[in-house]
């Protein structure tokens, strides 16, 4: 046996022998104040504290009894050099469907657990993950670079010479534009990850690609670029000129460690705010010219067909959205008593600015109540809304509504529809909507009007 089992097995003995009476003694004298304590300071329901013995029944094991982590030694400092979650927290994962894969799981998506979020970034093993030939796996000593077209000074770059532009670090969302595109018709997905899980958020570390422009030389005629992957599906998409030169990156890092496999490494294009699609993974080229490269990706997909029958090509920036997250069908709210209050919490992003108001209502959209903004408010980065509500265990049609600095709002479901018909895939931004029944059961609905 062991030294450190002795020592636990003899922690152990003394707690059994002389501190459990302490503890019992202790929380007898003050559960009667723990719970009134716990009432006065929080905004959510009073909390049941069962610590001490009463009507013959015995206390809660998990306050009385001391717990088997608290009288032995946890892990050594040695112990998963590179961390990984609690095993606790095995459900929050990402997920597919078949419904929305190739089939093979080659050219597929897996959505973001966006119910388990917390705050506005999201962890690299959770960031969702879109692919359309598999994920390579690249030697960063062995990858390339290279910057041609419409530049005075064409270069091939390593990833040495890459990383000694001056880096900048910046919180953006990317979302598929696609997210919510099965839904055109009607509800698809009985769960918030499915039905809105194509997106995420996190911190980018990388280079502004007009900063490496300032050494190559941009020509005039120069109005687009042309980025391309890598990988075997040799993704390529056409970005004008103006948003180049604005706020598009290069990227190396995320959340403060390098790009993960599946989300491009060891290089992608960021372009903040815009397509999910745009932010080629693996990024090996970049191409300037004076038209629009009309690369596959954008000719025969990423196109929105209209009622009218034509489709729109160049539409790029992910439009103002949101979503409430909880209540939803993963976290309803089947344990709520009538009386008690609960927090309203959710999402909202748009690509064109900075949100500047989100609204909730209980009726499907008769009448809105304004939520309130909760930490940080960033341009093109998930915001985070919140709304302190008292259940009354009746239905309702649960909704939000968001609004940006540059005057956008979300449209109704039946707005959307006159103007883009329902065969459309991309940028679906309507109202979501909630149906809570008086179970507090969450059902995904759309409301037309």
């Amino acid at each position: 046996m062991s030294k450190i089992t002795n020592v636990s097995n003899e922690a152990k003995s003394m707690s059994d022998v002389a501190l459990e009476p302490s503890r019992r003694d202790f929380f007898r004298k003050t559960a009667a104040y723990s719970v009134s304590a716990l009432a006065a300071a929080s905004v959510m329901a009073p909390v049941k504290v069962d610590a001490k013995e009463h009507e013959g029944k015995k206390g809660d094991p998990a306050i009385l009894e001391e717990q088997k982590w608290g009288t032995s030694f946890g892990f050594p400092v040695t112990h998963n050099l590179y961390g990984k979650p609690s095993p606790y927290e095995h459900n929050v994962t990402r997920r597919t469907t078949k419904l929305l894969s190739s089939g093979n799981w080659y050219a597929s998506i897996a959505m973001c657990p966006i119910q388990d979020m917390n705050g506005i970034i999201t962890p690299n093993g959770l960031f969702f993950s879109r692919s359309h030939g598999g994920t390579a796996e690249i030697d960063p000593n062995e990858h390339r670079l290279m910057i041609h077209g419409l530049v005075e000074k064409p270069i091939v770059l390593t990833m040495k010479e890459l990383k000694r532009y001056p880096s900048v670090s910046r919180i953006h969302f990317i979302e598929c534009p696609a997210n919510g595109g099965p839904e055109w018709r009607g509800p698809q997905f009985p769960a918030l990850q499915f039905a809105k899980g194509m997106m995420s958020c996190a911190e980018w570390t990388g280079v502004y690609i007009k900063d490496i422009l300032k050494d190559l030389g941009l020509k005039k005629e120069a109005l687009w670029m042309l980025a391309e992957g890598v990988d075997n599906s040799h993704m390529g998409r056409t970005v004008p000129i103006d948003k180049v030169l604005d706020d598009a990156m290069i990227v190396w890092g995320q959340n403060g460690e390098a790009l993960r496999p599946e989300q491009g490494y060891p290089i992608r294009l960021l372009v903040p705010g815009w397509e999910g699609n745009l932010c080629v993974k693996w990024l090996g080229r970049l191409e300037f010219g004076k038209d629009p490269f009309y690369a596959k990706e954008e000719t025969a997909k990423y196109t929105a067909l209209k009622p009218s029958g034509k489709a729109i090509q160049h539409f790029y920036a992910n439009e103002v959205n949101s979503v409430i997250t909880s209540p939803c069908p993963e976290k309803p709210w089947t344990a709520l008593k009538k009386g008690e209050m609960v927090e309203i919490e959710g999402l909202a992003w748009s690509g064109m600015g900075t949100i500047e108001g989100v609204d909730i209502s209980f009726d499907g959209g008769k009448n809105w109540v304004e939520a309130s903004l909760k930490g940080l408010v960033l341009p093109k980065a998930w915001t985070r809304f919140s709304f302190i509500y008292k259940y009354e265990g009746k239905p309702l049609l649960l909704s939000s509504r968001a609004r940006d600095d540059a005057g956008h709002i979300q449209p109704t479901v039946k707005h959307e529809r006159e103007v883009m018909g329902v065969e459309s895939v991309y940028h679906r931004n309507g109202i979501f909507t909630w149906e809570v029944t008086e179970k507090g059961e969450v059902n995904n609905v759309q409301v037309l009007s």
